[in-house]
C-alpha cells in the first residue's frame, strides 16, 4: 500500500515539475517551485487533480499555478485552442477582438491570447484598456470578427479571473462548439508547439469605444424625459469612465459617484464580493443617496455587464430584485411600443410572459445565460434575475450593464416628471398581472459534493408538499423538454409557486429559485399580500433546505 502511495506522490510531483519547466510567468513559476521545496502535497493535488474545465462560461478559476488555476499556462492552450477551433472552421486569417478587465494578471492573459492568436496566422486586436464586457461583445460584429475574447471573471471574489469566449454573431459560445474548443485545447501537448511572437497585433484606438457610446443612443425614445438624479457605483469595476460618458451623451443628470468604489481595483478593498446582491455590497451607494437624495441608485458589478437598482423605501433604500427591474424595464418598452420576442431564463419570473401576452409580443424561455437568451431570434428584450439585461439587441448580444442604466433612468426620469416613482409603478404592475414574489436560497461551499449529494437526494426523494402547497409536478430538466434542451436542474410547480434548483455555471453555489404568485385586488391590499408572499417564500426555503439536505 506504501508503494502505491509513493507512487502517486512521484508522478504528482513529476507532473508539477513538468508544470514547472514550462510556466512562462515568473510569479507562479516561484508559487509553484516553493510548493515543491516545502513537499506540500495537499497543495499540488489540489492543482494538478486535472484540468480547468473550459465550457459554455469558457473559464473561470482562482488566479495560482497549476492546470486547476487561472494562469498564463492555462490561457495561452486555451488561446491556443480557439485559434485551432477557427481556423478549422475555415478563419484561416480572421479577426479575434480581445477585451479585459481590470482584475489581477487580466492584461496579461489579454496579451497572451493576442500572440497566440497573431503567432496562429489570424489577425489579432485588443482594446486599448480595461473596459466594459459589452464593448466587447459590440466591438466582434462591430469590427467584423470572427471571434471576441473577454479576460474577466466579472462579480466573482478578487483571487478569481476568468476567460469568456464569443463567436462571430457577437453571442457567448453554447454547444457544441464549446467541447469542439475544448477538445483542441486538450490537443495542445506543450507550450513551446505553441508560436507566441512578440508582436504583430493591433491595439485598438478608442474608436471603437465612441462607436458604443453612440450607439447607446437608441436605447432612449427621442425627446424623452432625462432628469432623474442618481448615486452610482463601479463596485471598483471599469465601468465608471463609459457609463459617465453615457449619461453625459443622453443628457441626464451627471450620477453622483461612490468615491470609495470609483476606481478600479482588483483588491475589492470596501467589499466581501464585489457582487452588488451579496449582503453589504451596496452599503456604501445607500450612505450616498442618505446623503444626496437621489430618485436612484445604479450599481454595475466590476465589469459592467450587470446593472442593479436601488430605490428609496420608507426612510431608507432598498436593492430591487433582478425581476422586479425586469418587468419595469418591459412595462417601459411596451408602453413606448417595442415590437419583438420579450425572452427570458427559467430562473427567472414568470411576470414577463404575462407582460408579452397581454401586449400581444411573442414570449419565449430559454436555458439560463444569455448565451442563450441572446440567441433567441427576433429578440427585442431579454433578461434574466442575476440582474443581467439586454435592452439593445442589435447592438449588443448580450447583458449589458450601461445601456440597462440608462433605460432605467429614463423610465425613472417619466415617472418624476408624473409625480411617481418606480415603486408606484412596482405596485401598479402587481396590481395588474398578480404580485410576482421572487427569492432566492443560495448555498455557496468549499467541497462541489455537497452540491452532487443535494442534487441526487432531491433527485430520488421529491419534495411533494412544500410550504403547506402541493407540488403538482417535478421536472428532472436533464432529459429536456419540449422547448428546451437538457440542462442540469430540476423544477417543481406547485399551486401558485415555482421552485428551480440547479448548481450555478460560474460559481461553487447552489442555487434555488423561488416564485409564488397570488392575486391582487387593489392596491390597498398590497401590504397584506406582499405580507403572506414572504410567509410562503420562507416556509418553501426552509422545507426545500430539508429535503436537500443543505
Amino acid at each position: 500500500m506504501q508503494d502505491v502511495q509513493d507512487d502517486v506522490q512521484d508522478e504528482l510531483i513529476a507532473r508539477a515539475q513538468a508544470w514547472l519547466a514550462e510556466d512562462p510567468d515568473p510569479e507562479t513559476r516561484a508559487e509553484l517551485a516553493a510548493l515543491l521545496d516545502a513537499g506540500d502535497t495537499d497543495e499540488l493535488a489540489a492543482r494538478f487533480s486535472g484540468t480547468l474545465q473550459f465550457g459554455t462560461a469558457g473559464l473561470r478559476g482562482e488566479l495560482g499555478a497549476g492546470p486547476m488555476r487561472m494562469n498564463r499556462a492555462v490561457v495561452i492552450r486555451a488561446a491556443a485552442g480557439l485559434a485551432a477551433y477557427l481556423r478549422a472552421k475555415g478563419q484561416t486569417d480572421g479577426l479575434v477582438v480581445i477585451g479585459y478587465d481590470a482584475r489581477h494578471k487580466s492584461a496579461d492573459f489579454a496579451r497572451d491570447t493576442a500572440a497566440v492568436i497573431t503567432g496562429a496566422g489570424l489577425r489579432a486586436a485588443v482594446l486599448p484598456r480595461p473596459l466594459p464586457t459589452p464593448v466587447l461583445a459590440y466591438a466582434i460584429r462591430h469590427l467584423g470578427a470572427v471571434a471576441g475574447v473577454e479576460v474577466t471573471a466579472s462579480h466573482n471574489p478578487p483571487r478569481d479571473n476568468g476567460y469568456k469566449v464569443y463567436l462571430g454573431d457577437g453571442s457567448q459560445i453554447v454547444p457544441p462548439a464549446d467541447a469542439e474548443i475544448a477538445a483542441e485545447i486538450d490537443a495542445v501537448v506543450a507550450l513551446a508547439d505553441v508560436p507566441r511572437p512578440e508582436s504583430g497585433w493591433e491595439i485598438l484606438g478608442d474608436e471603437v469605444l465612441d462607436a458604443y457610446l453612440a450607439r447607446t443612443d437608441a436605447v432612449l425614445a427621442k425627446d424623452s424625459a432625462r432628469t432623474a438624479r442618481t448615486v452610482y457605483t463601479a463596485m471598483h469595476g471599469v465601468g465608471k469612465d463609459v457609463l459617465l460618458a453615457a449619461f453625459a451623451r443622453a443628457g441626464f443628470p451627471e450620477p453622483v459617484l461612490v468615491a470609495e468604489q470609483a476606481e478600479p481595483d482588483p483588491d475589492f478593498p470596501t467589499v466581501a464580493f464585489p457582487n452588488p446582491e451579496e449582503p453589504g455590497a451596496m452599503d456604501l451607494a445607500f450612505a450616498a443617496a442618505r446623503a444626496t437624495d437621489p430618485d436612484l441608485v445604479i450599481a454595475n458589478d466590476p465589469d459592467a455587464d450587470r446593472c442593479a437598482v436601488a430605490v428609496r423605501d420608507g426612510a431608507d433604500w432598498r436593492m430591487l430584485r433582478g425581476d422586479e427591474v425586469g418587468a419595469l424595464l418591459a412595462e417601459h418598452l411596451v408602453r413606448r411600443g417595442a415590437r419583438g420576442v420579450f425572452a427570458e431564463s427559467i430562473v427567472s419570473s414568470s411576470l414577463l410572459g404575462r407582460i408579452a401576452e397581454r401586449a400581444g409580443l411573442p414570449y419565449e424561455e430559454t436555458l439560463t445565460g444569455f448565451k442563450w437568451i441572446a440567441r433567441v431570434e427576433g429578440l427585442r428584450f431579454g433578461y434574466e434575475e442575476a440582474l443581467g439585461y439586454c435592452v439593445d439587441p442589435e447592438g449588443v448580444r448580450d447583458k449589458d450593464g450601461i445601456t440597462a442604466a440608462l433605460l432605467i433612468t429614463e423610465l425613472a426620469s417619466e415617472l418624476k416628471e408624473q409625480g411617481r416613482t418606480l415603486t408606484d409603478l412596482l405596485d401598479d404592475i402587481a396590481v395588474t398581472y398578480g404580485l410576482h414574489a421572487t427569492d432566492q436560497l443560495s448555498v455557496r461551499v468549499e467541497d462541489l459534493s455537497v452540491i452532487a449529494d443535494a442534487m441526487r437526494r432531491l433527485r430520488e426523494q421529491p419534495p411533494t408538499v412544500l410550504a403547506g402547497l402541493t407540488v403538482t409536478s417535478a421536472e428532472d430538466l436533464t432529459r429536456g423538454t419540449a422547448t428546451l434542451p437538457p440542462t442540469d436542474g430540476l423544477r417543481y410547480t406547485l399551486d401558485g409557486a415555482r421552485v428551480i434548483v440547479r448548481p450555478s455555471g460560474t460559481e461553487p453555489k447552489l442555487k434555488c429559485y423561488l416564485e409564488v404568485v397570488l392575486p391582487v385586488a387593489a392596491h390597498a391590499d398590497l401590504p397584506s399580500v406582499r405580507t403572506r408572499a414572504t410567509d410562503l417564500l420562507t416556509a418553501i426555503k426552509r422545507d426545500l433546505s430539508e429535503a436537500a439536505g443543505i
